[in-house]
């Protein structure tokens, strides 16, 4: 897919436009994606600008909040505003910095459960190439696909484990500073596993939609920021809390 195009894109989710090597992956990425769902039913979404739009420019919005600090080292000119809090939810303050990972680890262990195609934990290693990346997908064929995109991209310090998280976590070596959930289906299940596999002070990210924000704040006694919702959708937010 032409990069240009792409760039075009990804505007609305991203204050500054991702450099050409970047772009340059997403494009084979896509190439990757389109080839392998013709074998397996990695994604229900095929039009290619839809791709774009509704993945990768979701999962940059997902990358450039829960690491703004990336975006300011390159443009320190750059500055995020605040965003609206939602009833029963802490409003988010004005970014100031990589506000989410107190922890200090580096690089950040960052750990996405339920990866499928990919979202948002690839575009996330794009976005922080800095991080420790672990994916967790049950499904063996899409964990293969996973490793091709990861060799594909020449993408280095991640690792894809095939199976359930609920059955990898005593094999885990340490907790996560990061954890990231999207399209999540069983959240009474999910989250609550997810939470046990977060460090002290860590951060979890999710990309759900409105109604499941009310069934979030439920499940889990983490600190919530305020819901912020993701551009050229009518429904899909993101919800950061983090871990006392």
């Amino acid at each position: 897919m032409d990069t240009a195009r792409i760039a075009a894109l990804l505007e609305p989710f991203l204050e500054q436009a991702l450099p050409q090597s970047q772009l340059d992956q997403i494009s084979t990425y896509i190439n990757l994606l389109q080839r392998w769902n013709v074998r397996i039913n990695l994604t229900a979404i095929r039009h290619e600008e839809e791709i774009v739009t509704r993945h990768f420019g979701e999962s940059f919005f997902l990358a450039r909040h829960l690491f703004p600090a990336v975006a300011k080292h390159c443009h320190p000119e750059r500055s995020e505003g605040s965003s609206g809090g939602a009833t029963g939810v802490l409003a988010r303050p004005p970014s100031t910095g990589n506000w989410q990972l107190p922890t200090g680890h580096c690089p950040p262990r960052v750990l996405d459960i339920g990866s499928g195609a990919g979202f948002p934990a690839l575009p996330l290693k794009l976005w922080a190439p800095h991080i420790h990346l672990t994916l967790i997908e049950s499904n063996h064929k899409k964990a293969v696909f996973l490793r091709e995109v990861a060799r594909a991209l020449t993408l280095t310090n991640i690792n894809v484990l095939t199976g359930r998280a609920q059955a990898l976590a005593p094999s885990l070596t340490s907790q996560a500073d990061v954890v990231t959930l999207r399209a999540v289906e069983r959240l009474e299940t999910v989250l609550p596993q997810a939470v046990t596999l977060l460090a002290p002070k860590g951060t979890i990210a999710l990309l759900i939609t409105t109604p499941q924000v009310r069934q979030v704040l439920t499940l889990t006694s983490l600190k919530w920021q305020g819901q912020i919702n993701v551009p050229k959708s009518h429904s899909r937010v993101l919800l950061i809390g983090c871990k006392a």
